[in-house]
């Protein structure tokens, strides 16, 4: 049987030209050698080489391409990035050009896959009703489940840049403060309720001025693409640690994104209008006339390979791009590597709960020395197609013991 030709995808391939999305990969023999690649199918198409192969169709961007990451070509800004989508495109796609690509597809299964951006800032929503309804009914059983201010802004924290990590990288167990109620001093030691949050990042490209907030309408001007996240969560450390001032420590030890960026047009036929919101918004954050926020992101929570929840994107509460507008209108600017994430997405039903936390009403079990996470999604395409979300995949390792202390 004659080998299958790397352009032949299998019928309903969620990697297909529709997709095409951006990641950073290294071979075995230059490993110390960051290219461009997109993904198409089970193959990586490498970048790097893709102008002198195409020269008429892409050699402009050249120099983009054969960056160690992809933050140059987020940097470049929308014309570009369609420009080298279109040329990516009829590279996998029009025969005529089999001969000059075909040498630079690499097997997925033969590369190592790297953090496609160098991260600039990251900055975590808590944009789910659903999901801030259910923390606020375990948390606050006698209270009000949603705190005063949750419907009339994306509420959010500033995360750590630097523990940003991409897929397959191990989550090593956090060491911490944590008090339970019948403790009468806080104790030191492993997080004995680590979590998982399932959430959808957005990548931002174009850099914004000082002083300069980004509207609505801008939000396809400044984010480049979108990625999965898990937000691993200590839950046992942020209980103690987050009031006043909110998440630290309990999540600053890791996030996990996906090794691909799938571009923002590539979600088109995926936008939807957000659920009906029941509070009039201030005109900054009015979305009524501008397209719709939503996207149609469908994810799959799996531990060590029993599925476990499918949380819907699409039943988020905040959109992206209100995120965006509320995250600039102080005039803080945006940097080129900004990262941004929705919060945890939770749906309406059992089993459409983003975090373990929800899925088990606090009680447990969390997450084992161990234990395996991966996330997967895909999104609506034209002509019934699927957009294939890179997935996200993180095992659990023991904490590690301090030094002259015992941590256990």
């Amino acid at each position: 049987m004659p080998e299958q030709s790397p352009f032949d995808l299998a019928e309903g391939d969620p990697f297909g030209p529709h997709n095409l999305p951006y990641g950073v990969f290294s071979t075995t023999d230059a490993p110390g050698q960051h290219r461009i690649g997109v993904r198409y199918g089970s193959h990586v198409l490498d970048l790097s080489a893709l102008p002198s192969a195409l020269p008429a169709a892409i050699h402009p961007h050249a120099e983009l391409l054969t960056a160690p990451t992809l933050n140059p070509l987020l940097a470049a800004g929308r014309p570009v990035w369609q420009q080298i989508r279109a040329a990516v495109h009829s590279a996998v796609t029009d025969p005529t050009h089999r001969d000059e690509v075909a040498p630079l597809l690499h097997p997925l299964a033969e590369v190592t896959l790297h953090l496609p951006f160098e991260v600039a800032d990251y900055v975590d929503f808590y944009s789910s009703e659903h999901h801030a309804t259910n923390v606020g009914r375990i948390f606050r059983p006698n209270g009000a489940a949603l705190p005063p201010n949750w419907k009339h802004l994306p509420i959010g924290y500033h995360g750590r840049a630097g523990t940003i990590v991409a897929t397959g990288t191990p989550v090593v167990r956090p060491n911490g403060q944590r008090k339970t109620d019948t403790d009468d001093a806080p104790v030191f030691g492993p997080s004995t309720r680590l979590d998982i949050e399932a959430e959808v990042g957005f990548v931002v490209g174009t850099p914004s001025v000082l002083h300069e907030p980004v509207g609505l309408d801008a939000f396809r001007d400044h984010v480049f693409g979108v990625c999965l996240v898990n937000d691993w969560s200590a839950r046992d450390i942020q209980a103690w640690e987050y009031l006043p001032l909110g998440p630290f420590l309990g999540k600053s030890f890791a996030t996990s994104v996906s090794a691909w960026i799938t571009p923002l047009d590539a979600l088109d036929h995926a936008r939807t209008p957000p659920p009906t919101r029941d509070h009039p918004l201030l005109p900054y954050l009015d979305d009524a006339s501008v397209e719709p926020g939503g996207i149609d992101i469908r994810i799959e929570v799996r531990i060590n390979d029993e599925t476990i929840s499918h949380p819907p994107f699409s039943a988020m509460y905040w959109t992206a791009a209100q995120q965006l507008a509320h995250m600039t209108v102080n005039g803080a600017s945006l940097r080129t590597g900004d990262l941004f994430a929705s919060g945890t997405v939770s749906g309406p039903e059992p089993d459409q709960l983003g975090c373990l936390l929800e899925l088990t009403q606090g009680k447990g079990p969390y997450l084992q020395d161990g234990d395996e996470v991966t996330l997967t999604a895909w999104a609506p395409g034209p002509d019934g197609a699927r957009i294939g979300l890179g997935e996200v995949t993180g095992r659990i390792l023991p904490a590690p013991t301090l030094p002259g202390r015992d941590a256990t």
